[in-house]
């Protein structure tokens, strides 16, 4: 039987397809690691490749330069991190208001813990002004302050959050988690506190709810939401 000579390259092209896909996920993933320890401007391309593995000339041909590298890198680990966080609301939306912030906020604990190169990104991006910073802002740390402040703010409404500020207690709640777990290093050093245990973990949660969410949801609390509506 002939075979048709117009299905021959669909493997090469499968095989060429992946190993590309594989490079790329080598260079993304020791990109977050070089940029989260050096920043952006203390690391270079070549160091990248070297973590990756691969031949120098590979970087430019996947991303065109070290900032669409570094924007590559940030957008799949927020993509990640976002996930989590909406698959806590979408598993509790049924719940009262404080089991609902409660579970976002181990959410948020238990990704920053996974992923503690975000949080050191975000760091080492905040230490001074950039367009990168602008874009991050803008991209990824705006739309989340936005919705979660407004969750506070019905929960503050109901006596369940502790008063002030709202975005002051947003980024309060959010640099306890994140801001705690990128220095876990320093933390083990003078505090001797091992936070790579799921057991550190879980308790950074329950202390973050007690401090910030330390009352229970009001019983009617579903003829309120009505009521808002």
């Amino acid at each position: 039987m002939a075979v048709d000579a117009g299905v021959q390259p669909e493997k090469p092209v499968r095989k060429q397809q992946l190993r590309s896909l594989r490079t790329q996920q080598k260079l993304l993933d020791a990109a977050l690691e070089a940029f989260s320890e050096n920043g952006f401007k203390g690391t270079s391309t070549r160091d990248i490749a070297e973590r990756a593995g691969v031949h120098h000339p590979l970087i430019t041909y996947h991303f065109k330069n070290k900032e669409e590298l570094w924007r590559a890198s940030a957008d799949r680990i927020f993509r990640q991190f976002n996930r989590a966080i909406i698959e806590a609301y979408e598993s509790t939306a049924n719940e009262c208001p404080r089991t609902r912030t409660a579970a976002v906020i181990r959410a948020y604990v238990n990704s920053a813990a996974e992923q503690p190169e975000l949080h050191k990104v975000i760091l080492q991006e905040a230490s001074y002004p950039s367009a990168r910073l602008d874009w991050l802002v803008e991209t990824h740390l705006k739309p989340l302050f936005e919705a979660s402040v407004k969750d506070l703010e019905a929960l503050q409404d109901q006596g369940v959050a502790v008063p002030g500020n709202p975005a002051l207690l947003f980024n309060m709640i959010r640099v306890s988690a994140g801001g705690l777990l990128a220095l876990s290093n320093e933390l083990k050093g003078t505090s001797g506190l091992d936070m790579s245990t799921q057991s550190s973990i879980d308790s950074l949660a329950d202390m973050i709810i007690n401090v910030f969410l330390p009352n229970d949801a009001p019983a009617n609390w579903k003829d309120l939401q009505t009521a808002d509506s």
